[in-house]
């Protein structure tokens, strides 16, 4: 009789599982990053179909209804389950349709600086005497700076608004993708694979962008998915100082800018806007820490 095909021989995925599968188990296990991906989905939702989704219009307002608290509270009505803020508005709808700008902000930020600075790194990294002492002595003058003096320095001087907050961040982030990635291509360049390119007649581009980018990409990922946290930080910084974007947009900075004098007699409006970026910014960190534990072989060989 003959003796049973064990199943690994028969499938060859149970012994060597694909990078994506492998990634997919490493992080489901982190219930912190699972936890974080489902609230941070929940915000994408609210803020792709907020029109639906928000009760009311966040610019209408009710004067018979100016401070209302939450409805679970006295003097609470059902029809504004978050309250209204000192002009009668909705908090529901205005913090749904401010998931909007924020997501918008943290987006095109990383974006505008995850690009420039993975170029700038590339050339720094492959051009260590030429380029690269210009690039990286610019990179620390920039980092000698407090990144949120350096964005309201940039506001102040392009003046408030949406595209400019957008440009600031995404200046206050150049830094550390350059840095990164120029720390992660001196690595590279040194392995026998860049050598092999090298000796069958592969050009600077192809090595930059085919060989060695590929292989830096893990650190970046992570690297914008904390930079992105901190745009809506930014972001929410600059609404309160009024550099931001600026009312009657609904933004969650700028309506905590609008509400701190009426933090002791209707606190819901300064706390429930302060709380939204406070587990926002919490569940992308989460994320991030879980996609930083998948990607690293070094964390999940020690896991």
């Amino acid at each position: 009789m003959a003796e049973p095909t064990p199943l690994a021989a028969t499938d060859p995925s149970l012994l060597y599982p694909s990078p994506f599968r492998e990634f997919c188990k490493a992080f489901a296990s982190n219930r912190g990053a699972l936890g974080g991906l489902a609230f941070l989905l929940l915000i994408v939702f609210c803020a792709l179909f907020a029109p639906w989704v928000a009760p009311h219009d966040p610019s209408e307002q009710y004067r018979d209804f100016l401070l209302t608290p939450p409805a679970w509270l006295d003097a609470g009505q059902a029809q504004f389950l978050l309250g209204t803020d000192e002009l009668g508005r909705d908090l529901l709808s205005r913090l749904i349709h401010g998931a909007r700008l924020s997501l918008l902000i943290g987006l095109a930020s990383v974006a505008m600086s995850l690009i420039p600075g993975v170029l700038l790194g590339l050339l720094a990294g492959f051009s260590p005497r030429l380029l690269g002492p210009s690039i990286m002595r610019l990179m620390d003058i920039m980092l000698a700076l407090p990144s949120l003096l350096l964005a309201v320095a940039i506001v102040a001087i392009l003046g408030p608004g949406l595209i400019n907050t957008v440009i600031a961040i995404a200046i206050v982030s150049l830094p550390a993708y350059v840095r990164l990635t120029r720390a992660s291509v001196m690595v590279e360049v040194q392995r026998d694979y860049v050598t092999a390119a090298r000796l069958a007649g592969a050009g600077l581009p192809r090595l930059m962008f085919v060989t060695v980018l590929p292989n830096c990409m893990a650190p970046l990922i992570v690297q914008a998915t904390l930079s992105f946290s901190s745009a809506i930080l930014d972001a929410a910084a600059l609404g309160f100082l009024g550099l931001g974007v600026q009312p009657p947009t609904p933004e969650w900075g700028t309506m905590l800018a609008s509400a701190r004098d009426y933090i002791e007699r209707a606190w819901w409006v300064v706390s429930l806007p302060g709380l939204t970026i406070l587990l926002s910014v919490l569940a992308i960190n989460l994320m991030g820490d879980g996609l930083r534990d998948a990607l690293d072989p070094k964390l999940k060989n020690a896991a």
